[in-house]
């Protein structure tokens, strides 16, 4: 999964493509958990990054979900 999404660029995604990032997220998170407890994990500040980005995406789904921002299709003015 691509790090560093922001909320703006989250909005911009279809909801399937935000269905599949919440889904690899929350795979990477299981993984770094899991890794943690093994002892094997290297950056702990990853773990962060992965919960900030589900919220995230939960937060955009959400949004929709109540309308209060709807995906902006591009259409050209002319």
């Amino acid at each position: 999964m691509a790090k560093g999404l922001t909320a703006g660029e989250l909005r911009l995604e279809d909801e399937e493509t935000l269905v599949q990032k919440l889904k690899e997220a929350k795979e990477e998170l299981f993984n770094l958990r899991f890794q943690a407890a093994t002892g094997q994990l290297e950056s702990h500040g990853r773990l962060r990054a992965v919960r900030r980005e589900i919220a995230r995406i939960y937060t955009v789904m959400r949004e929709r979900e109540l309308g209060i921002v709807t995906v902006e299709k591009e259409t050209s003015d002319g």
